[in-house]
């Protein structure tokens, strides 16, 4: 597995059938984490690699295609999923933030996992029907918990565009991002913040979000720069956590953003 998050979900599916290893470490920024070379030797021999897609794992890509030439299966998330841009033709690979889109991967990662000589069918399928009903129960779990936020209070404005798919099952509207474009490696200019602080003074936004993996210096600025009171919360959106912390499964860590949201923008 490339990314934490794909590990998690991974691992629950699979359960005994099969070993699964995680490449991206706990509180990792998947933009920009990369892989020693003895990491990039194991992908060739991999039963089946597990990516994002969409150009999340910018920095592994290369060893990846590089995998897959060499006659490694590679499952690739977002290739499963009905895709946004958060701009104009640039694919947004943030799709775990839809509980929803995740019964679509699971689905279509339960056959290619499957498909694997000598793997343990009956564990995949039956570890596959529990964790989509964990994605159906968290679904329905977070309409709740967002019930009571009136329309003009579903708006979300992150270190960068992380939560369009967020935005889109729960009917939130992304105002912006500190950081322009869809990844962390962008460096946002002057004027970028300045039109993001007006639009939040305009939309009476009463907290920003920064997200665990990402040091949330940018937000405390724009913060200051709309010369509002405005509360900065941290999110755990693109890895997981430790063991034992919060945000540290899939579940757990859609659970707690949807918390921290909910209580961040109530009247």
């Amino acid at each position: 597995m490339t990314t934490n998050i794909l590990g998690d979900i991974t691992a629950e599916i699979a359960g005994d059938a099969a070993e699964v290893t995680t490449l991206m470490k706990p509180n990792a920024d998947p933009h920009s984490f990369e892989i020693s070379a003895h990491d990039a030797g194991r992908l060739v021999d991999a039963d089946l690699i597990v990516s994002n897609g969409l150009g999340l794992e910018e920095h592994l890509e290369q060893h990846l295609a590089t995998s897959k030439a060499e006659g490694a299966p590679r499952f690739v998330a977002g290739d499963h999923i009905d895709v946004l841009d958060y701009a104009p033709g640039s694919p947004d690979p943030h799709l775990w933030t839809d509980p929803a889109r995740m019964v679509d991967i699971v689905d279509a990662l339960e056959e290619r996992l499957i498909e694997i000589d000598g793997i343990d069918t009956a564990e995949v399928q039956e570890n596959a029907d529990a964790y989509r009903a964990e994605l159906t129960a968290l679904d329905a779990e977070m309409v709740d918990t967002f019930a009571a936020l009136p329309a003009e209070r579903r708006a979300l404005v992150t270190n960068h565009h992380v939560f369009g798919y967020l935005a889109d099952r729960f009917d939130f509207e992304v105002i912006g991002a500190a950081v322009p474009g869809g990844t962390t490696l962008a460096s946002p200019s002057a004027a970028d913040l300045e039109e993001l602080a007006t639009a939040i003074a305009d939309a009476d936004v009463p907290a920003i979000f920064a997200e665990s993996s990402q040091p949330d210096r940018l937000m405390q600025v724009l913060a200051s720069e709309a010369g509002i009171e405005v509360e900065v919360v941290e999110l755990f959106t693109e890895s997981l956590t430790e063991p034992g912390e919060p945000g540290s499964t899939y579940l757990s860590m859609m659970r707690e953003n949807a918390h921290r949201i909910a209580d961040g923008l109530a009247p």
